[in-house]
């Protein structure tokens, strides 16, 4: 499976549950980074506008009146699949989930309907995507996204947050940073993305932020050894020290015996290529003297 993540500036964005105070903080700070949000949708249908940004109370409305091809959709993890079906519906292309704990059966439902669409679904669980200097979809912090070469995918929300914005301090930035999610069912994984990222030209490096359990990493080294890719991949794992047994982290950090270990990621990720970091110091300090 092949997707094309990258969005721009022109890029029209609708905020499902702008009324809510997540969906209206983030669809503000989307709007002011430069995100062309053109429409929020709140099925109340009580309210006509938020900062100037046109309410309706349905996904087909909002897009007949405005164009939208993406939305961003900060509704509760039991609403999410009708939200996103309703989405499908009305034409969305492109949806972005941050939420979290959606239903396994919910999601393995609509990841089926995502994929008969043609359509790209970043998450579930995810910060959203980016293009630095052009658009975001999602929280991700502005002093983390400076434009350039490298191309950045995560589970992790806050150790991504703090690696783009080290190696930003270290005139490394980024082209496209997709934050895959910690949900287990994911629209999006890893693997999905190098095809995208070895045809890119304004990325010439890939960072990978991932964490113990599944299987996302070792995902992702089968298919750059598939594909052969000819660009610098790097990796940081989050969990090197978890304590055996322990429940820790997103929903889809499951270790099963052997698999989904940091060992058994790092040698994965190591026979493909990649080099993997023991710190985040380490990591800020190898990237930035290979793309600086």
């Amino acid at each position: 499976m092949s997707i094309n993540p990258r969005v721009d500036r022109s890029t029209p964005v609708i905020v499902q549950g702008i009324t809510g105070r997540t969906g209206r903080l983030h669809a503000a700070l989307m709007k002011r980074y430069g995100t062309r949000i053109v429409g929020g949708v709140s099925p109340s249908g009580t309210t006509k506008d938020i900062d100037d940004v046109p309410v309706f109370a349905a996904c087909r409305q909002a897009v007949l009146a405005t164009g939208a091809t993406a939305s961003v959709l900060f509704v509760g993890a039991m609403q999410l699949l009708g939200a996103m079906e309703e989405a499908l519906d009305a034409g969305i292309r492109y949806l972005v989930t941050p939420t979290e704990g959606m239903p396994v059966h919910d999601a393995l439902k609509v990841r089926e309907a995502v994929r008969a669409a043609g359509a790209i679904w970043i998450g579930a669980s995810s910060p959203g995507m980016a293009v630095a200097g052009e658009t975001k979809l999602g929280f991700l912090p502005d002093d983390s996204l400076k434009p350039g070469q490298l191309g950045l995918m995560s589970k992790s929300g806050t150790l991504s947050y703090e690696s783009g914005y080290r190696l930003a301090q270290k005139g490394v930035g980024t082209s496209v940073w997709v934050g895959v999610g910690g949900d287990p069912v994911k629209g999006t994984r890893f693997a999905d993305l190098v095809p995208f990222y070895a045809d890119d030209e304004k990325t010439k490096g890939v960072l990978i932020i991932g964490e113990i359990g599944g299987s996302d990493e070792e995902e992702f080294a089968a298919a750059l050894t598939a594909r052969r890719f000819n660009k610098p991949v790097f990796a940081l794992i989050a969990g090197r020290s978890a304590p055996e047994g322990v429940t820790m982290g997103h929903a889809g950090a499951l270790v099963h015996g052997a698999h989904g270990t940091f060992a058994a990621k790092r040698a994965a990720l190591e026979a493909a290529g990649v080099t993997v970091f023991g710190s985040l110091n380490e990591m800020v300090t190898g990237v930035s003297a290979r793309l600086r």
